[in-house]
């Protein structure tokens, strides 16, 4: 199967766990896409989404789901969402799409997240993919220099800017061994509006996409 097969197999997994009646939260990139897909076939079942970012948002719409904003709901049931890398403790790696800030704010308010990858995302240890870091534009060069004190070599992403108007710093060759206390010491750098890392909020469900089909890994 190629990745993006393996990446549709769980998008429409993680149906199962869509509960009729209710609001869903809702990711971004391309695995979620496949996930939104999913989520039209049951919309008449379902009350709506939250949505993770503009683009995801574009494409709920356009097939006809109600999306609300995160202020007008408690909680949510669950949040579906991928990951650019996640290790055995279901701690995370995400912003590839820009959308961390957002990402973060969805699956704190979820009851349960679901995480849905193929089996390349799968680490040992997080940190190959470099770590994203959303920035108020004006703190950038003081957050990169508070990084390279922190071991890492942040990367100014160009021409990216965050559907909150600010910018994203990758931060590369960070072996991340301890990435609850990484997460805790980046977010409280003046300046930062949030670290790519979900440590304190893992996942709690993780459906893998692999040439054997989809696995389930619960807490």
């Amino acid at each position: 199967m190629t990745q993006d097969e393996l990446k549709k197999a769980v998008g429409w997994a993680a149906l199962e766990y869509v509960k009729p009646g209710t609001v869903v939260g809702v990711g971004t990139g391309s695995t979620a896409s496949h996930f939104i897909d999913a989520l039209g076939t049951m919309k008449d079942q379902i009350e709506g989404a939250v949505s993770s970012s503009e683009a995801s948002t574009e494409k709920l719409k356009s097939l006809g789901i109600p999306v609300f904003d995160c202020n007008e709901v408690d909680s949510l049931d669950i949040y579906v969402d991928g990951a650019d890398e996640i290790n055995a403790q279901m701690q995370m790696i995400k912003g590839g799409g820009a959308a961390l800030t957002r990402e973060k704010i969805i699956a704190a308010v979820a009851k349960k997240f679901i995480c849905i990858i193929d089996e390349s995302k799968q680490v040992d240890v997080l940190g190959k993919f470099p770590l994203p870091v959303e920035v108020i534009p004006m703190a950038c060069s003081y957050v990169a220099r508070e990084l390279v004190k922190l071991g890492g070599t942040p990367v100014y992403r160009q021409n990216v800017i965050t559907d909150n108007g600010n910018v994203i710093l990758d931060v590369h060759n960070l072996t991340i061994l301890n990435p609850i206390e990484l997460e805790n010491k980046i977010n409280a750098i003046a300046g930062v509006v949030t670290v790519g890392l979900f440590a304190n909020r893992g996942a709690n469900v993780v459906l893998v996409g692999s040439s054997n089909g989809v696995k389930t890994i619960t807490e």
